[in-house]
């Protein structure tokens, strides 16, 4: 099961650029424990499902996770061996641009301890460098 929007306006969409500092998704909202990006990339949404059942499967049902992006921008791919030209190439996979600094993922209900091994798990399925971020104690 990937993630995938429902309903698309363009099937097609540009590359684009994924640069900067994420202003937005950057506080734990709903977990005490969160894996922060540290760098800018693209996450496929077969890596987060990764994340998730590593996850899942680790925590038996016990504690939430929150999955905080979502791969809403189509990546196209051209067949192999095929000369340049005659179009863009067929949708191949869904992505979530992610940007630096912002949280990609949430869990609570766990010890801090496990939470830090689970996410340690977790981030090796990523792309992108990430960090173990905990909610400040007020």
């Amino acid at each position: 099961m990937s993630l995938m929007p429902k309903r698309v306006k363009y099937r097609k969409a540009q590359k684009g650029k994924n640069r900067g500092i994420a202003t937005r998704g950057g506080r734990l909202n709903f977990g005490e424990f969160g894996l922060k990006a540290l760098e800018n990339g693209l996450v496929k949404s077969n890596q987060l499902e990764a994340c998730r059942l590593v996850i899942s499967r680790k925590t038996q049902g016990s504690g939430k996770l929150w999955i905080n992006s979502f791969p809403y921008k189509p990546v196209t791919k051209k067949p192999a061996e095929t000369r340049m030209g005659k179009g863009k190439g067929d949708l191949s996979h869904w992505v979530a641009p992610v940007k630096r600094g912002a949280i990609v993922m949430e869990l609570g209900g766990v010890p801090e301890s496990f939470a830090r091994q689970i996410f340690r798990l977790a981030a090796f399925k990523l792309p992108v460098r990430t960090k173990f971020v905990i909610r400040a104690q007020h």
